[in-house]
């Protein structure tokens, strides 16, 4: 069940809403067309616990294209499939240190890196067990729903432009094929792969479906449990190292929290069992994460100490969402 979180909660976050939208920094991801058309003054911010606690600023329910983010939830899915040992036979998880579309094969093997770059979320996608490529969309468009505690949908012009313009993810599901590491075919693969990218989501979703994943798969509003705990885990450990991209070693140094970017301008960020943040904005930096996002995160992280390797003593985070006379500061 929703229920408002306490003042400070909503107040930090309406600061931040504030502090940030005069930056002007970033670009917007122009090689997809509707993409380059988005108003890069939209800003917004949502947070929610595992227990429904609810709070967001800004531009919060504007709607975006998950875009990359979406490969988390295909992952969990392929995790209920097939288990760990069936998704690595085919996807590694090592950090690539390289950009999201980079043509990134192991030696050997011929397996993507992680399943958070284009190549591995190609080959993923694959994975879900299904008799054709429309039920194995559905069945990814479903978990994604679960998470977000509604049904979603698909912006049918995205999808359209991006399957026509994706000549460098079809020329990565060719190279797969030649490598062994995609068996299925490549079109039908890269149409489920795009259409999944392309399904419509909101900051708050993003908060709803990444505060699922801090409650171990179990989605706070409607209490449904939409993935184990175990893949959780699993998704968030991948979220830490590879989630945002070749920016993954900073964001923990600096936030400390699994993340996921989308080049739409979506993060998303999951504190295990305390909470799930949602952000959009869509100017981009030069690792393709949302800037303002990105400099959002890193101030909330240092004043409520959210840290993931932050002393006790430290953390006010859960105090501030849970207690009405919390300072958080």
């Amino acid at each position: 069940m929703r229920r408002e979180l306490p003042p400070v909660v909503h107040e930090a976050l309406a600061t931040l809403h504030d502090e940030l939208l005069p930056v002007t920094d970033g670009e917007l991801a122009d090689y997809i067309p509707p993409l380059a058309k988005a108003r890069p003054d939209r800003f917004g911010l949502a947070v929610c616990t595992p227990e429904g606690g609810f709070a967001a600023a800004g531009d919060h329910d504007e709607p975006l294209t998950i875009q990359s983010i979406s490969k988390v939830f295909t992952m969990a899915l392929v995790l209920g499939d097939r288990g760990l040992e069936g998704l690595l036979k085919h996807v590694g998880a090592e950090p690539s240190g390289e950009s999201f579309n980079a043509v990134s094969l192991e030696e050997g093997t011929g397996r993507p890196d992680n399943p958070m770059i284009n190549a591995g979320a190609i080959v993923t996608c694959s994975l879900v067990k299904a008799d054709d490529s429309t039920e194995r969309f559905e069945r990814i468009l479903g978990m994604m729903s679960g998470c977000a505690g509604r049904e979603l949908e698909v912006d049918e012009k995205v999808f359209e432009l991006e399957f026509a313009t994706s000549d460098r993810n079809r020329a990565l599901g060719h190279f797969m094929r030649s490598a062994g590491s995609l068996t299925a075919e490549v079109e039908p693969t890269l149409e489920v792969y795009l259409r999944q990218c392309a399904v419509l989501v909101t900051a708050s979703d993003l908060a709803v479906m990444a505060a699922t994943l801090a409650a171990g798969g179990v989605n706070p509003f409607t209490d449904e449990r939409v993935m184990s705990t175990e893949a959780a885990r699993h998704v968030m450990t991948l979220m830490a190292t590879c989630g945002m991209y070749d920016a993954s070693g900073e964001w923990m140094l600096r936030v400390g929290s699994p993340a996921k970017s989308g080049v739409a301008g979506g993060v998303m960020t999951a504190s295990p069992a305390q909470f799930g943040l949602g952000l959009f904005s869509p100017p981009l930096d030069e690792k393709g994460n949302s800037v303002r996002g990105v400099e959002a995160c890193h101030r909330l992280a240092e004043r409520f100490s959210w840290h993931a390797f932050a002393l006790p003593a430290d953390r006010q985070l859960p105090a501030a969402l849970e207690d009405d006379d919390a300072e958080g500061a």
